[in-house]
């Protein structure tokens, strides 16, 4: 019996642990600083057992991770290298749902020494997304086609019947990651033309998109697109760029919010027991006596009736209301942003995920292949967000277990005997994407 560890107990764990205690070859040690929730999550399954763990306290981590042979770090990114160390020391393969940063993959040639498989990458996006987007692209180079344009967006929502508040927008994660990742600097490539952003600019260059039988979208640019130029293996295509949906009116709002300093993370003395309205202040450099609405307007060089600051006054920003205790911006407006953009209970969330590929076929005719999963929360049960995360991941750590995937080294789902049982099994829980191809020329 294989033993897998899963390492915390957020937002997005529950499905994956449910779909791996399921399976009856495994045992699952579900790990975490919640205790009681790991514990609900396990339930009294024979195969499985609930600890807690102090992820700060390595010879603790080291002893738990000897005692499994594949381990699951869905802490936050910031600790996977740590668990990463310990698994090569330990001899264990790994897998996370994140990005494979720097440190990662310096600890590749170790990994591969010692004939370990590092499963990264293995959630929605990344993870669906590289998957459907290779099983495309693998599809139209057996054909002898090109990709000449790839386009490739993702956006966790609110399902459209309980899109109601002026944001547009709930949280299924984390806050603060959503939060900073508006401070990042973006890179594609658009028609040969390598485009840069700079993080402040970031919502400026949204644009819109439609989808059928949803509406209409804002798209803003996600990262650096270019390395999947090398990693996707179309070095032909003319364009690549990555986006983020949101809800019309996001991108316009988190540019004003970003643009007063609201997203700045340096510790400040002076923001405990303020009211929000007195943060606003201070923040704008204003006197106690002057209207926080009227100046913040001023300050954005905003009409004071406009929507972005009606979204602001719905945040309680200009309120008297007290703030969280906490000693930096960012993480007061991470706190207010998870009080109100809340799901309530039996309300659902959407995942939209769209590649969009203009290809050259063979035959010198040019086709637009779209591939699109809009999958969607369940009410009062998981939401669209932790299934598209967690089960992708949970789906290839069975794989691993399974020896069906026996590739040493860092990976991500490109290759075909990793994305296409996954794919699989994926649309028989009716996670799926479905393609249409229509002829251009």
């Amino acid at each position: 019996m294989k033993k897998i560890l899963v390492l915390g107990t957020g937002f997005v764990s529950r499905p994956g642990i449910e779909y791996l205690l399921k399976q009856k070859e495994l045992f699952v040690t579900a790990a975490s600083n919640e205790l009681a929730k790991a514990q609900n999550f396990v339930q009294n399954r024979s195969n499985g057992k609930a600890v807690y763990i102090d992820i700060n306290n390595t010879n603790d981590l080291s002893d738990l991770i000897a005692e499994n042979d594949i381990i699951i770090s869905l802490l936050p990114w910031i600790y996977h290298v740590k668990v990463a160390e310990l698994c090569v020391a330990n001899n264990k393969h790994m897998a996370t749902t994140s990005y494979v940063s720097e440190g990662m993959r310096l600890l590749e040639k170790d990994v591969k020494e010692k004939g370990l498989t590092f499963l990264n990458e293995m959630g929605v996006d990344p993870g669906i997304d590289h998957m459907s987007a290779m099983s495309v692209i693998h599809k139209v180079h057996s054909e002898g086609g090109k990709i000449l344009h790839f386009y490739s967006y993702c956006g966790g929502l609110p399902a459209p019947e309980d899109n109601d508040n002026p944001f547009g927008y709930k949280f299924s994660w984390s806050p603060r990651g959503v939060v900073l990742a508006s401070r990042n600097s973006a890179r594609f490539l658009e028609n040969g033309r390598v485009i840069n952003i700079e993080g402040k600019d970031l919502f400026l260059n949204c644009i819109t998109e439609e989808i059928e039988g949803l509406g209409t979208f804002e798209v803003y640019p996600n990262r650096d697109s270019i390395p999947y130029r090398d990693v996707y293996g179309i070095d032909e295509a003319l364009t690549i760029k990555r986006g983020t949906y949101r809800n019309i009116g996001w991108c316009e709002t988190l540019k004003k919010i970003v643009d007063l300093g609201l997203v700045d993370h340096t510790p400040r003395e002076k923001l405990n027991n303020l009211s929000f309205k007195e943060m606003m202040l201070q923040l704008l450099g204003c006197n106690d006596d002057q209207d926080v609405r009227t100046k913040t307007a001023e300050k954005l060089n905003l009409p004071n009736d406009s929507e972005i600051i009606n979204r602001m006054e719905w945040l309680g920003l200009f309120s008297d209301e007290k703030t969280s205790a906490q000693n930096n911006y960012l993480d007061i407006l991470s706190d207010r942003l998870q009080q109100l953009l809340v799901y309530k209970d039996g309300e659902k969330d959407m995942l939209l995920l769209r590649h969009r590929f203009i290809v050259e076929n063979k035959d010198s005719s040019r086709d637009e292949i779209t591939s699109t999963m809009i999958d969607y929360g369940i009410p009062f049960g998981d939401s669209s967000m932790a299934r598209t995360v967690s089960l992708p991941m949970a789906i290839g750590v069975k794989l691993l277990a399974d020896g069906r995937i026996n590739i040493p080294g860092i990976l991500i789902p490109t290759k075909k005997e990793i994305y296409s049982p996954v794919l699989e099994e994926l649309a028989g829980m009716n996670i799926r994407m479905v393609e249409k191809r229509t002829r251009l020329t």
